[in-house]
């Protein structure tokens, strides 16, 4: 369920990234130009994020988790 989400994430980080990086000048000066490479950055952040996400989540493949036993302390009176 996860990797679906991640991939939604994805999709449209590119999408955005499509109509975007044609309107945004890199070579700009003043704060037109740190807007961009502040917008492109975070751009990347999320695109890495997601990217390791995927690739990095544990496998479901039909593989149940088996129940975490916790451990009883016995006390001692002596």
């Amino acid at each position: 369920m996860k990797k679906n989400r991640y991939l939604l994430c994805l999709l449209l980080c590119g999408f955005m990234l499509y109509f975007a990086v044609p309107r945004l000048s890199v070579f700009a000066e003043g704060l037109q130009g740190t807007f961009t490479l502040a917008w492109l950055s975070f751009a990347l952040i999320v695109i890495a994020g997601n990217l390791t996400g995927m690739l990095y989540s544990p496998k479901q493949a039909g593989k149940k988790q088996q129940p975490v036993r916790l451990k009883k302390k016995s006390r001692s009176f002596y």
